[in-house]
């Protein structure tokens, strides 16, 4: 059990927790840290979780307590925003609604759930998208997908692996699919797709953007046609067009002004776990910056760090889904597909 010593404010753990690892927890809004100790703010007179979205306190208005009890017994109140108090509950909650969802063919409703839980829908609602990333309709959708994914990677044909996945029809599957590329993207490189490019001169540099009719589905720079003929090689590619210059330009205007609320149409797919670290990237703060080992905890995956930089690599819409916010633990830059300086720039843009 934790306990919190006086004014120092450092905790004593049978798990070797001490007020240094617990700040960094706090840093890094570690989730499995949870339920292992609350942080006290000073200031604010509030106790939050380690993985409160909040803005993070000044170091001396900080002390660590046990738990909820120890908190409150010096004068705190509960965070209205992470409720640290419910910790324990939330945990238990979320694990029959996680199961419910992975063993139903298609997701219960919202309410259904909900009952399950004990909770209103849309607390449900709230605590299922802080600790998944995700709605529960939009965890069955993923969940399906990856599944699909599995079954075409181990050699079962289209249809096949629809009905494996769990999709009751290939209109369900198709329905469910509207925003993104069809099988044969996966399976065929592109067959049957066409894609509209273009280069486009920026501040940064040669632009090539690429989209389908359901949204962009590329952008990077200093490379050409040779390098989407690469990511889909069998994908019918034709430049630009009138079609697509308005999307372009909308385009541009976010290279240019990195890091503001846009809602350029994305057609982009990767398996649940690139898509949660995808989102995550989108959660940062323009022009601030997280570590790997961030990214990792805060998708509740502290030890995937390379597996988090593998799927910020997998990325191929650079600045949309902005993987140039990720930089190594000591600070430094680190890797970028496009070279650190259009990385150091893009940051530049959006601190100003």
């Amino acid at each position: 059990m934790l306990s919190c010593t006086g004014g120092g404010g450092a905790i004593v753990s049978q798990n070797i927790v001490d007020d240094t690892r617990a700040w960094t927890a706090v840093q890094m809004r570690d989730r499995s840290f949870d339920g292992k100790f609350v942080t006290g703010v000073l200031s604010t007179g509030i106790y939050c979780r380690p993985s409160c979205a909040a803005r993070h306190p000044k170091r001396e208005n900080v002390r660590f307590f046990a738990g909820p009890e120890q908190a409150e017994a010096a004068g705190l109140r509960a965070c209205l925003r992470c409720r640290p108090n419910d910790v324990a509950r939330d945990e238990a909650a979320l694990k029959l609604v996680i199961d419910a969802v992975r063993a139903a063919e298609t997701t219960p409703r919202l309410d259904e759930l909900a009952d399950l839980a004990g909770y209103s829908p849309t607390h449900l609602q709230r605590i299922f998208k802080r600790e998944t990333g995700l709605s529960p309709a939009a965890y069955g959708r993923a969940l399906r997908s990856e599944r699909f994914k599995s079954a075409l990677d181990g050699g079962a044909s289209v249809t096949e692996a629809i009905y494996d996945a769990g999709y009751g029809s290939a209109s369900r599957f198709y329905e469910e699919r509207k925003m993104g590329m069809k099988p044969g993207v996966w399976k065929n490189g592109g067959a049957g797709v066409t894609v509209h490019w273009s280069i486009i001169d920026t501040s940064l540099g040669a632009m090539m953007v690429a989209a389908t009719d359901k949204g962009v589905c590329c952008l990077s720079f200093n490379e050409g046609e040779d390098a989407l003929r690469k990511r889909f090689p069998k994908a019918d590619l034709q430049q630009g067009g009138e079609a697509f210059a308005e999307l372009f330009a909308q385009v541009v205007a976010q290279v240019e002004t990195p890091g503001r609320p846009h809602n350029i149409p994305l057609d982009v797919q990767g398996t649940a776990f690139q898509e949660a670290v995808w989102r995550e990237l989108g959660k940062i703060p323009e022009g601030e910056t997280r570590s790997y080992a961030e990214i990792a905890a805060a998708i509740g995956k502290p030890k995937a760090v390379r597996a988090v930089g593998s799927a910020n690599g997998a990325n191929h819409v650079a600045v949309l889904i902005p993987c140039h916010r990720v930089v190594r633990s000591d600070g430094t830059m680190g890797g970028y597909a496009y070279g650190l300086e259009i990385k150091e720039r893009l940051l530049e843009k959006e601190a100003h």
